[in-house]
């Protein structure tokens, strides 16, 4: 008799840990990540004043239990603005276009479970520092990997940088090449050939040569690539980033782009 009681705890136990296991797999699957990646503008400088945030949180970038963020120790955690509070940081973070993006995506029930988001992006970087084997492009696949340790799917890139490479014409000329050779990269070592990226436009620029950044992020032509134009956007006291409502309208807009994928 007690041989048959061992048994059937045995059983249920086996039962319960499969069930356990499978719950979680299924959780983890769920998840929808995407990489922020770029400069400042990604990074996110809305509501900065005199290097200081005045905590401004517009209802569009309101915190959800269903909006994650990758923090700097690579752990999951609910996302807060600013996103990138601890990855960029060298300047003040402010509102970004992350969470107008993730909110945007959740209202418009999409059953894509959770969103994880991965800031990466680091103020005043020019593409040239992205390439691969060098520290910026080794940092986001470190984070993009770590993102996927308890699973999920990296739905996109959203890419928004270019402002420091409106300084010389040389880099604008190769501004295009560069960004079509780090998609390319990305994908590759992912191993996810038709990863959707979405650019922006610039709304601003560092130097005179903001025509021809521009040019090349809307004329980039590699399949899955969309790109969203910040030209008109509301820009802060400083001149060159986006303000708090600027942020918002990209990552709205950015969502619009991304729902087109999945249609």
């Amino acid at each position: 008799m007690s041989s048959l009681i061992w048994l059937m705890f045995l059983s249920c136990s086996i039962l319960v840990i499969n069930t356990t296991n499978a719950s979680d797999g299924n959780a983890s699957q769920d998840k929808s990540i995407f990489i922020l990646a770029g400069q400042s503008n990604m990074a996110g400088r809305g509501g900065i004043d005199a290097g200081i945030w005045n905590e401004y949180v517009p209802p569009e970038c309101q915190s959800s239990p269903k909006i994650l963020r990758l923090n700097s120790e690579h752990k999951w955690e609910e996302a807060r603005p600013p996103l990138h509070r601890d990855i960029d940081i060298l300047k003040a973070c402010g509102i970004g276009p992350g969470l107008a993006f993730a909110n945007s995506i959740l209202k418009k029930n999409i059953s894509i479970g959770d969103i994880g988001l991965v800031p990466c992006a680091i103020g005043g970087t020019q593409i040239s520092q992205w390439r691969r084997g060098h520290t910026l492009y080794k940092q986001l696949m470190s984070r993009a990997h770590a993102a996927l340790q308890d699973g999920g799917i990296i739905r996109a890139i959203l890419w928004y940088q270019g402002e420091s490479d409106t300084r010389s014409q040389e880099d604008a000329k190769l501004y295009k090449m560069r960004l079509a050779k780090l998609i390319t990269d990305i994908r590759s070592e992912l191993k996810l050939p038709e990863l959707p990226v979405i650019l922006v436009a610039l709304a601003s620029a560092e130097g005179p040569y903001i025509d021809e950044v521009r040019n090349a992020q809307l004329g980039i032509d590699l399949p899955n690539v969309k790109c969203v134009d910040a030209k008109g956007m509301k820009i802060g006291s400083d001149g060159l980033h986006l303000s708090t409502e600027g942020e918002v309208q990209v990552g709205q807009m950015m969502a619009n782009a991304f729902t087109q994928f999945m249609t």
